[in-house]
């Protein structure tokens, strides 16, 4: 049986899929270096997030720093049960939503 077609079939292949792979990744590397620059230059300018004071975290709102709240599975309870706050998960504190918790604008 003759293996050369098949045999450069694949290879060509393999050459085409290597290119593909090496572009992407050059260029998934380029862009994350040119949005790094640009973030490093917005922050150094940018005005600090007037919801969390340039924090990037605040005081849980749900549970009010408690990390438990009060739930109960029916309207009118007869036991009710601490659960761990589903917003922070028990860290006290959440994420801005204003600046996505890098402290800026």
């Amino acid at each position: 049986m003759n293996k050369g077609p098949l045999r450069t079939v694949i290879t060509g292949a393999g050459i085409i899929l290597g290119g593909i792979a090496a572009l992407n990744l050059a260029s998934t590397v380029t862009l994350k270096t040119i949005s790094f620059v640009s973030e490093k230059k917005r922050k150094k300018t940018a005005l600090p997030c007037m919801a969390c004071r340039g924090k990037g975290f605040y005081i849980c709102k749900l549970c009010k720093g408690n990390a438990t709240i009060s739930w109960s599975p029916m309207y009118d309870p007869i036991a009710i049960n601490p659960c761990l706050c589903p917003t922070c998960e028990g860290n006290r504190v959440q994420r801005c939503l204003n600046c996505l918790g890098k402290g800026y604008d």
